[in-house]
């Protein structure tokens, strides 16, 4: 009894085979997890283009809308990653502008449009940079027809028809090393203004398809 009172305790820890165990498991779940890991990060980074885009053509229509103006969004390529900045600007037709593409009277990122009814305290262009996207090298925007970069919309939202290439539609192809991982996207622009996105992977029988 005495010597079971003063038995020495076992030293509590890890054995060398535990260690290298649990080292061996740990490693392969890094090298399992690693690549998972970052192909969800890069697939998230690229759904984030299609919406970074979404926003700019919708900002474009809300703004006609609410200052019952001509507005548009010009699209311009990003000398970093060579996907597209986007700037949505304002005008307001009046005697010396009608608001066509070649006038001096639309806003810019410093000035609001010449006949905006706020004077110096009114909308300025809004401009935003495509340096967080992914590169061309994982995904490629195209736009449709080959060659617009502008949408123009009238002050009830609707898409202005009277301008030559006018952008219709908007795609973001994955390159073909990230095919697997990355989702192709489209951004339809209807003439109502509004913006659908779709996939153009699919058949036309699929609902999420494009239209033709």
């Amino acid at each position: 009894m005495f010597q079971l009172m003063f038995q020495p305790r076992r030293q509590a820890g890890f054995t060398l085979v535990e260690l290298m165990v649990t080292i061996t498991v740990f490693g392969i779940l890094l090298a399992v997890g690693i690549p998972n890991a970052s192909s969800w990060l890069l697939a998230n980074r690229a759904r984030g283009a299609s919406e970074f885009y979404a926003e700019g053509f919708g900002m474009a229509r809300r703004e006609a809308v609410s200052h019952n103006s001509a507005s548009r969004i010009s699209l311009t390529p990003n000398v970093n990653t060579g996907q597209m900045d986007w700037q949505v600007d304002l005008c307001f037709v009046g005697a010396d502008t009608q608001c066509q593409p070649g006038d001096d009277g639309w806003s810019t990122t410093a000035a609001p449009a010449a006949n905006d009814p706020r004077g110096a305290d009114g909308f300025k262009s809004v401009y935003r940079a495509a340096d967080a996207l992914p590169t061309v090298e994982v995904l490629q925007p195209t736009t449709e027809p080959a060659g617009a970069s502008q949408v123009y919309y009238t002050a009830l939202g609707w898409v202005n028809t009277n301008f030559d290439q006018r952008l219709t539609r908007l795609r973001l192809d994955p390159a073909a090393k990230f095919a697997g991982s990355v989702q192709p996207a489209a951004l339809n622009i209807t003439l109502a203004g509004m913006v659908a996105k779709c996939d153009p992977s699919l058949p036309a029988s699929d609902n999420r398809a494009c239209p033709p």
